[in-house]
């Protein structure tokens, strides 16, 4: 392959590893993961993270193959199905601020749910990420090496994403129960920021109206 092909294969899926690890922000997981998990023990805590990172990764790759098609063929827009993310996030967050609902009480649920939801969807795999993948992917529809590519980068920020879970517990301890709760409710007003982003961004695109 000619250097100069090489070398724009590699500032591709630099650029993809760049939007995707921004997209998904793998340190935003960690204050509501500290919340959501303080009552397991570190071995509970870890398979937690792993079944949530897993879980993630398996759907943000079906959004990357299928997500455009699933979408083109129910006739959803891109910016209907971000509303409709960035809805379910506020609600997320606002659990999260409110602290007294299922996302601050574990207990009440299984680890396997929590896993699920809120850890995997929508707080790794959110809409934001969704809607990513299905861009990044959509130029190289019919070109199995290019996504392939694609999955590469994400399953790399995954790993990190594992790795930065898997460091929470120490942290966890290191901070206390009450710090931990103090940042998980701020971390939910950013949230909920973020949600009514995702909404207004799609509405001003649909509406031609100008950026906040």
């Amino acid at each position: 392959m000619p250097h100069f092909l090489l070398s724009s294969v590699w500032t591709e899926r630099f650029g993809e590893f760049v939007t995707l690890f921004l997209v998904i922000d793998p340190f935003s997981v960690i204050p509501a993961y500290i919340a959501l998990v303080q009552s397991y023990k570190p071995a509970m805590q870890h398979k937690i993270a792993l079944k949530s990172v897993i879980v993630a990764t398996l759907v943000l790759i079906f959004f990357m193959f299928a997500g455009g098609f699933l979408l083109d063929h129910m006739g959803v827009p891109l910016r209907a199905f971000q509303i409709a993310g960035g809805i379910v996030l506020f609600i997320v967050a606002l659990d999260m601020v409110q602290g007294d609902s299922d996302t601050q009480h574990p207990k009440s649920k299984d680890h396997l749910s929590i896993a699920i939801y809120p850890l995997a969807i929508p707080k790794i795999a959110g809409p934001g990420a969704m809607l990513a993948v299905i861009l990044l992917t959509d130029d190289d529809r019919g070109n199995v090496w290019g996504q392939l590519g694609t999955v590469g980068m994400l399953m790399l920020v995954m790993i990190i994403q594992l790795a930065l879970l898997y460091a929470a517990a120490p942290l966890f301890r290191l901070l206390g129960a009450s710090v931990a709760n103090v940042i998980g409710r701020i971390m939910g007003i950013l949230l909920a920021a973020l949600a009514v982003s995702l909404v207004l961004t799609a509405l001003a695109e649909w509406l031609n109206l100008p950026k906040l």
